[in-house]
């Protein structure tokens, strides 16, 4: 058995902000606009060099690139050696990428090769959108090995690090778990995935409340982030919810945001979170910070090797929007 490692990806530097931007807004598993596939793909990529320059500020501010495929990288190391077998990876947003990155999974010898979502939990538009471009990449030979872990969202294994990595920062920062709020974080998909059948959702929920089961004297909400485009997304949404702490906070002094659909820090985390929900926080306790997302921990490497050889295996088509 050989593993692969599948991430969102993010620009390395700001000259790759714009084809970053262009390939993730032209994926049409995440901009679901009902244009044909040419005008699709007009129309959004002149969005996305409309965007770039705003995008690269942001980015700039975090140092300039993402971190997000030097951690998958470094990851990628880390897992090989634990589990004892070679690991690749592919980081979906990255185009420039992708040429070596297919190239290196079609020369595979194995029988099977296990593919590791770096979302926990389910969605078409992430996990779903990588097995539709591989199908599209690979030859139908090196797609019919892959065998995916399709979410880990209540593997025990998940929950555990999250637990063990709140608990570890509630101490450091020397916070009283029954005077804190933790604030769970989770990216935003427009409403109608869900009616149309995606269990984001769900395993969101599921996800909150497995953690939230480890801090039984601590007062938790789940809240959803990163909202663009137009239409209803899922709510409550993160901005809300920090802009109206008093009525959630249920008289807790400190709070605890935590990213738990985000096992690496990236622009999400690092300047969304820091620089545009935070402050908003403050405004109402000077308590108030940012869990890091479960990255190069120790135990993350470790949780990841336990779900890489306990996770139910499914096919590649069985993860794909029809």
């Amino acid at each position: 058995m050989e593993y692969l490692l599948v991430n969102f990806g993010g620009p390395r530097n700001l000259e790759e902000v714009p084809s970053f931007l262009e390939e993730l807004l032209c994926d049409r598993d995440v901009v679901r606009a009902r244009l044909p596939g040419w005008l699709h793909s007009w129309f959004f990529r002149r969005i996305a060099r409309k965007r770039a320059f705003k995008v690269s500020c942001d980015y700039e501010k975090i140092g300039g690139r993402s971190p997000i495929f030097f951690d998958t990288e470094k990851m990628r190391e880390a897992l090989s050696k634990s589990l004892g077998a070679p690991v690749f990876t592919f980081h979906r947003y990255l185009p420039s990428t992708h040429k070596a990155s297919l190239a290196a999974i079609e020369l595979s010898l194995a029988k099977e090769i296990c593919v590791i979502p770096l979302f926990p939990q389910f969605c078409f538009a992430t996990t779903g959108s990588i097995a539709r471009f591989l199908t599209k990449g690979l030859s139908s030979q090196v797609c019919h090995k892959l065998r995916w872990i399709r979410s880990y969202a209540d593997h025990p294994a998940f929950i555990q690090v999250w637990q063990k990595k709140i608990s570890a920062f509630l101490e450091e920062k020397g916070l009283c778990e029954a005077e804190t709020m933790l604030l769970f974080s989770a990216h935003g998909v427009p409403k109608k995935f869900i009616e149309e059948g995606d269990v984001y959702e769900q395993e969101c929920q599921t996800s909150f409340a497995k953690v939230m089961e480890g801090f039984p004297s601590a007062f938790g909400t789940l809240c959803y982030q990163s909202k663009f485009g137009r239409g209803v997304w899922l709510t409550p949404s993160t901005e809300e919810v920090c802009a109206k702490i008093a009525s959630w906070s249920s008289g807790r002094e400190s709070i605890v945001v935590i990213p738990i659909t985000f096992t690496s820090d990236h622009i999400e985390t690092l300047f969304e979170i820091e620089e545009l929900y935070l402050p908003l926080l403050r405004q109402y306790s000077s308590k108030t910070y940012r869990c890091p997302a479960l990255n190069l921990d120790v135990e993350w490497i470790k949780a990841l090797t336990a779900i890489a050889k306990q996770g139910s295996l499914v096919s590649t088509g069985s993860l794909i929007r029809g």
